[in-house]
């Protein structure tokens, strides 16, 4: 099994990288601020403006280590990345797929996996609230389980797009009664994203960048091209294999931990400040949000699939290499993630 390396965030305002002696050095204001062990990253994700030095461009190219570049919110900029790896043979199968019924049936799996996990937090969570709140969310959750048995029997990926929709919407008409807190400015209405039009949906998009970044390096590593996809509409810059396998993980990774920090008010509406339209969230608090995200990474689980244990950081790795081996016909069916 592959061995889970960490993730570099960079959040400080000129912040420069470089290399030195296999290490990765980062300075601020020309001080030496850290200095990693290269071989114990797995990427680089700058959050701020940094200046990062042309030979660790080419160190992290020649050894596979990905920098991605984004706004302090996670807007996506741009990526860097050295020569392709993986057989070309993967990604010809994968291109070849598009529009295929192999292809309609990953999707089928992906939602399905998505959905179940969907269906299977909402009723956990029931158990912890009031009878009313428990009342609505058991609903949702039925509803939920309805949207499912559509699913297995519709035929065309568009439908399915239609049913997944559906489904999120149901499952976030009722987030809301999942958060247990009295601060009224930590509410959620809706689901937003561009821009986030409340403090919970910041939170929500913010992690969910932090997984993006994890799925597309672990399809990278795997070989794949994250820019083919087969759920998500091929579109010039978007990674939609990558976003397609985002589906069924959500849910597990993301708005568990999300709801979790608003609960135990590690998170409170002070934190994320509204400027120029869009909610905000402080560097602090980023940075507890990227420690948290980190240390849950490492903890483990037994991937119901796989039959072993994993650290939760490896389920994209995992998922990506299921996927691989189902396109290369050594498995009949592409496993979702589901999350026991």
């Amino acid at each position: 099994m592959r061995k889970l390396n960490n993730v570099l965030y960079i959040m400080t305002e000129g912040s420069y990288l470089h290399c030195e002696n296999d290490t990765i050095s980062v300075k601020i204001e020309g001080k030496n601020a850290a200095r990693i062990p290269a071989h114990t990253i797995e990427s680089i994700v700058c959050l701020c403006n940094t200046t990062i030095s042309t030979p660790l461009i080419g160190y992290c190219g020649e050894r596979g280590i990905g920098m991605s570049f984004h706004s302090s919110n996670g807007k996506f900029y741009g990526r860097v990345q050295g020569p392709v790896n993986g057989n070309v043979l993967l990604r010809k199968k994968q291109i070849e797929l598009i529009g295929s019924d192999q292809s309609i049936e990953i999707v089928r799996n992906i939602l399905s996996g998505k959905l179940a996990n969907s269906r299977n937090f909402l009723l956990k969570n029931s158990r912890d609230n009031d009878v009313r709140s428990a009342q609505r969310i058991q609903a949702a959750a039925q509803l939920i389980s309805q949207e499912h048995g559509s699913l297995m029997d519709t035929k065309s990926i568009d439908s399915m797009r239609g049913i997944e929709g559906s489904a999120a919407s149901i499952y976030f008409s009722v987030f809301d009664e999942m958060l247990k807190t009295d601060d009224e400015d930590m509410a959620f209405s809706k689901r937003s994203r561009r821009p986030p039009e409340n403090r919970v949906n910041a939170v929500l998009s913010f992690i969910y960048m932090l997984l993006k970044n994890d799925v597309q390096s672990a399809l990278e590593s795997v070989g794949f091209d994250p820019a083919v996809g087969y759920l998500h509409t091929l579109r010039p810059g978007r990674p939609s294999l990558a976003l397609d396998l985002m589906e069924e993980l959500r849910v597990p990774l993301c708005d568990r931990m999300v709801i979790s920090l608003i609960n135990l008010r590690q998170i409170k509406s002070e934190d994320i400040v509204y400027c120029n339209g869009e909610y905000r969230i402080s560097d602090a608090t980023k940075r507890i949000i990227i420690d948290k995200w980190q240390k849950r990474k490492k903890e483990e689980i037994k991937h119901y699939y796989l039959n072993e244990k994993i650290p939760i950081g490896l389920i994209p790795y995992c998922q990506a290499m299921l996927l691989s081996k189902h396109l290369r016909g050594d498995i009949d069916a592409y496993p979702a993630f589901l999350w026991r």
